[in-house]
Parts: C-alpha cells; sequence; structure tokens
C-alpha cells in the first residue's frame, strides 16, 4: 500500500523534530563544556595568584564590586581578572539553559507553532529579565 501525503509530511516532521532535539542537545553539552573549561582555566590562574594568601573564616570578605554586574564581570574578565574569569564560567553555565529555550523558540518559529512561540516567548524574557535586573 502506498503511504498518503498526511504519512510523509508527518515522516517528515519527525525527522525535523529528530534535527531539532540533537542541536539543541548539542548546543547544552557545548554550553556545558565551555563553561566548565572558562571556569576551570580562572579557578587555576586564582590558585596561581593567590592560593598561598592565608584564610580568615573569622572575617567576611565580599566580592568585589565590578563583579556585581555582568557587564563588570565581562570586563573584568578581558583584562585577566581570574576571579572574573570564574565568575564568567559560571555566568556561561546559567546561559547555557538560556539559550536552550531561545534555541527552542526559534525552532517554534520555523514550525509556525505560535503557542509555543508565545510560551517560550515569555519564559525566555522573565529567564533574561531575573539574569540582567534580579537582585
Amino acid at each position: 500500500m502506498k503511504p498518503t501525503h498526511d504519512v510523509a509530511t508527518a515522516h517528515e516532521l519527525g525527522e525535523m523534530d529528530r534535527r531539532i532535539e540533537y542541536a539543541i542537545g548539542r548546543l547544552l553539552r557545548i554550553g556545558v563544556i565551555v563553561a566548565a573549561i572558562v571556569t576551570l582555566a580562572g579557578a587555576t590562574a586564582l590558585l596561581a595568584h593567590a592560593g598561598d594568601t592565608p584564610v580568615s573564616f573569622s572575617t567576611f570578605h565580599g566580592v568585589e564590586p565590578a563583579l556585581l554586574t555582568v557587564t563588570g564581570i565581562l570586563r573584568a574578565a578581558a583584562n585577566g581578572n581570574s576571579r572574573a574569569i570564574v565568575e564568567l564560567g559560571l555566568l556561561l553555565l546559567i546561559a547555557t539553559p538560556i539559550a536552550r529555550v531561545a534555541a527552542t523558540m526559534v525552532a517554534f518559529i520555523w514550525q509556525r507553532d505560535a503557542t509555543y512561540v508565545v510560551v517560550s516567548g515569555i519564559v525566555l524574557g522573565m529567564l533574561l529579565y531575573g539574569l540582567l535586573f534580579g537582585t
């Protein structure tokens, strides 16, 4: 029996879904690996520069004011600040699932699925708002 056009379309959609899932999975793997490499590089540099500094657990030492914002972390990391490089790695780790939501939204746009585009857009907006403006 010859397959109908609807069956072929369902098969093509299944193949497209599988490719999208593979690409998103690859994005997540690459994001986590890059974040781990950056964090490890920053931690290695931090230990090389300050590893022999005595630690006082009785006094709390806060973070440098420059490292309290995303732009501050980016600037300090670009200047070679090892603590900023560690924080950049953590930001990349946080950004990985945000990138997943963005990629999923693009996939839904490509599939012309308006409901999921709106839902993904709302989730993405909330994640970005929390990252950029959260306290």
